[in-house]
């Protein structure tokens, strides 16, 4: 069975101790740490204060770190194989795709999905550390392509990529997203991430050069990763949502596979790219991403009946995943990381329609605006019942948002539950009882609960329900197909970007060793363009209407950090806001991945890590132990 080994905090510091005093290399600590059973996110950002804390002085490249050693993406096996040779390879996401093109997307599952297809300049590691992709070589001072003071960077691309249909990549293609993401009639929700550039102009063919609207110590963000760093072609995409429509039917990417069909909420059928770079890969030929179903049946498939080669998210209880296990067609791998399960908190209310949209950002929820009934409401979760019964593969229960990553972790909160302390919460701030009710002028505890169908989640619901009918709140369950609920389409009203509930449930975390994208979850930005509203057709990060000037503060400030130890304290700073402010319950920091592959996949080449790049992003040197 899949184990996950908790750290030994005392070695681990030892270890650092060591790290700092220039007794380990940096690939030492990593190895030994790694035996201890530290996650990767903490190892990476611990390694990274370390060189900055020895050197006495920030770091020369801002927060990035530079893979070392001549590190690369994991491509074992692949000497000698020949493209195509695998035939069909089978995913299974219980979670449908329902969207394709780049910067419009909301749900990983449909980041897996575009990852086939579209890659970055730049790629994570699973310890974080950076290494080129579509650049030719990472950006770096000492290499003379980033700036000194962290204002620009130039991108060199390697030399002969070319699109699916046979047009060269060139620098033109940096430029074009760029301007495409920050086009308004795109409603990219990349905007935040890459409002850092201020421009970036095409060089030469193969070179161009971003420059930053300040000092941008996470200069790399908008270029790397699955998530905001794809790059999309000039000469095929156009602006607005029937050009997106048009895209989503026939991509065209620089990546190792093609779209073949797309039927959306169902299945993606995809071909080997017969223009990728690399003439001995992808391996397969085919691939079919299958969605649907639940994660149990997905598990099942790959462990029992050998019928598929992966499945992705298995939210399953633990036993169920055990005795599945036993089948012996496949194995469980668990990967500890930076998720969390949360129950978010509408800011506004879902039930007043103001102008054509109801959860108006102007509009606040009738009771959820009051801080005692959100404090009481997360004195009222189970977390440890949740966490053990539900999770378990090294699951930890909740309290902070910023977890799996130590440096970032903060010591001040706690996940107390305590049902007493929540009645005298209501009762103190004027919400009296009736019987199961509560209410405080006409206005009743009345909450509908929504989040995905997942038994899981379905049982969690039911924990959660319970406590909060403990203290008067009469609570209604929803569940939503979750190719829907995770669907960011502007005509869609029951996703999480509408958020036409009172609170919702699901599961997201840092997607890089320094996670400021991850936070324009609860940024509002200037006259709240980043709140998820009709007029930027949901395209806003911010889904729970949430506005605190003390946040967007240090977020405004934090973004211009160039110190790695200041960030971090900024980013604790952070977190203890949403805590404190109860603008999110955060129930249990789960592994990043509990996934399912067959016998004949090489677990190697996958390299599932923390969050920092979704399962996909390596799937070109994905092969089989016989291959």
């Amino acid at each position: 069975m899949a184990d996950v080994q908790q750290p030994q905090e005392g070695k681990f510091g030892r270890l650092y101790g060591e790290l700092r005093a220039g007794k380990l290399s940096r690939r030492e600590f990593t190895q030994r740490a790694l035996a201890l059973g530290v996650g990767l996110p903490v190892i990476t950002f611990v390694a990274n204060a370390a060189r900055v804390s020895a050197s006495g002085k920030p770091s020369r490249n801002g927060w990035a770190a530079i893979a070392q050693d001549g590190a690369a993406a994991p491509a074992v096996g692949v000497e000698g194989q020949t493209r195509g040779a695998g035939g069909e390879l089978k995913l299974l996401l219980w979670q449908a795709v329902t969207q394709l093109v780049p910067h419009t997307l909301t749900g990983t599952k449909d980041f897996i999905a575009s990852s086939l297809v579209f890659e970055p300049p730049l790629n994570y590691l699973e310890d974080g550390t950076l290494i080129p992709n579509l650049a030719a070589e990472v950006p770096t001072v000492e290499n003379g392509l980033l700036a000194e003071d962290l204002t620009s960077v130039t991108v060199r691309l390697k030399e002969g990529v070319t699109w699916s249909d046979g047009t060269p990549l060139t620098s033109e293609d940096l430029v074009f997203t760029h301007q495409w993401i920050n086009d308004p009639e795109n409603a990219s929700v990349s905007l935040e991430i890459w409002g850092i550039v201020e421009s970036v102009e095409a060089v030469d063919e193969l070179t161009a050069k971003f420059t930053f609207k300040a000092p941008a110590a996470n200069w790399f963000e908008p270029i790397t990763g699955t998530q905001f760093g794809l790059i999309i072609p000039a000469h095929a995409l156009g602006t607005g949502t029937d050009a997106i429509a048009e895209f989503t039917n026939n991509p065209i990417g620089t990546g190792p596979f093609m779209v073949e069909s797309f039927a959306p909420n169902d299945q993606v059928i995809y071909v080997a790219n017969p223009s990728y770079r690399e003439p001995n890969k992808p391996f397969f030929d085919r691939v079919n991403l299958k969605g649907g179903g639940d994660a149990a049946s997905a598990a099942r498939a790959v462990l029992q009946t050998g019928d598929w080669d992966y499945a992705w998210n298995l939210q399953v209880e633990p036993a169920i995943l055990a005795q599945l296990e036993q089948g012996g067609q496949g194995k469980l791998i668990a990967v500890p990381g930076t998720s969390v399960e949360r129950i978010n908190v509408n800011f506004s209310d879902p039930n007043a329609e103001v102008d054509g949209q109801r959860s108006h950002k102007d509009s606040p929820h009738p009771f959820l605006s009051d801080l005692n009934v959100r404090k009481a409401m997360a004195l009222a979760v189970d977390r440890a019942t949740i966490t053990e019964e539900f999770y378990g593969y090294g699951a930890l229960p909740g309290k902070n948002i910023l977890a799996g990553i130590s440096s970032l972790e903060s010591p001040n909160t706690t996940n107390e539950y305590n049902l007493d302390a929540a009645n005298q919460l209501l009762d103190e701030a004027g919400w009296t009882r009736d019987g199961d009710r509560r209410s405080k002028d006409g206005v009743e505890l009345r909450v509908v609960y929504a989040t995905s169908i997942n038994a899981v989640r379905q049982k969690t619901q039911a924990v959660v329900k319970e406590g909060l009918e403990e203290l008067g709140f009469q609570v209604q369950l929803q569940q939503v197909d979750s190719g829907i609920y995770f669907d960011g389409s502007a005509g869609n009203e029951q996703n999480i970007n509408h958020m036409y509930v009172d609170i919702n449930m699901y599961t997201n975390g840092a997607g890089s060793p320094i996670p400021l994208s991850y936070m324009t979850g609860w940024y509002a930005g200037p006259e709240d363009r980043n709140i998820a509203q009709q007029s930027n057709a949901w395209s806003g990060q911010n889904y729970q209407r949430y506005r605190n000037p003390e946040f967007d503060a240090l977020y405004e400030q934090v973004i211009l950090e160039t110190d790695v130890e200041a960030s971090a304290q900024i980013l604790i700073q952070m977190n203890d806001i949403l805590i404190n402010d109860v603008a999110v319950i955060p129930e249990v920091n789960r592994p990043n991945e509990v996934a399912a592959i067959s016998n004949r996949l090489r677990e190697e080449n996958l390299m599932l890590g923390p969050g920092f790049e979704v399962v996909t992003w390596n799937i070109a040197n994905w092969n089989t132990n016989e291959g």
